[in-house]
């Protein structure tokens, strides 16, 4: 016995991938990737989303954010200081480089740096012209109706 699977649901319900494809290989890197910093993604309504980075140990000033086609980059890497000597060293300050793909219409609208906390929000702003719209159904025959017009001019 032969078992397929529908994987349509997957691709309607997934915001940030367009093909199966890009959702097995974000896994398969993910799974193998070192997890620092932690992270949250939060939808916080229709079309706007949340990331939110711990990035503690780090300043706004060590830490970039770049937003490409459809990819988003965080990177964060502390100055070397010679400041001492560790006894005990807890808070992690190795440099890291997180990229998360983004759906199409999907654009960083603004990055804030809070209580040891990277928060960048995003907005998916379709275009107009992509937009579904509702089509009015003529009643009777709209080419017979110009026809008639024309013949009474």
């Amino acid at each position: 016995m032969r078992t397929t699977f529908d994987f349509a649901p997957l691709w309607r319900s997934t915001i940030g991938f367009d093909h199966l494809a890009g959702l097995v290989d974000s896994a398969l890197h993910q799974a193998s990737e070192d997890n620092y910093p932690p992270y949250n993604i939060e939808r916080s309504s229709e079309d706007h989303y949340r990331i939110t980075l711990a990035v503690a140990g780090f300043g706004a000033d060590d830490i970039t954010v770049t937003a490409e086609q459809n990819a988003l980059t965080v990177e964060g890497r502390r100055p070397e200081k010679a400041a001492g000597e560790y006894l005990y060293r807890g808070i992690a300050a190795r440099p890291f480089r997180r990229v998360f793909n983004l759906a199409d219409y999907v654009q960083v609208k603004e990055a804030s740096f809070r209580d040891g906390l990277l928060i960048i929000y995003l907005l998916r702003e379709v275009p107009e012209a992509m937009k579904p719209r509702r089509i009015q159904i003529a009643s009777g025959n709209p080419a017979s109706a110009q026809i008639e017009q024309k013949k009474a001019a």
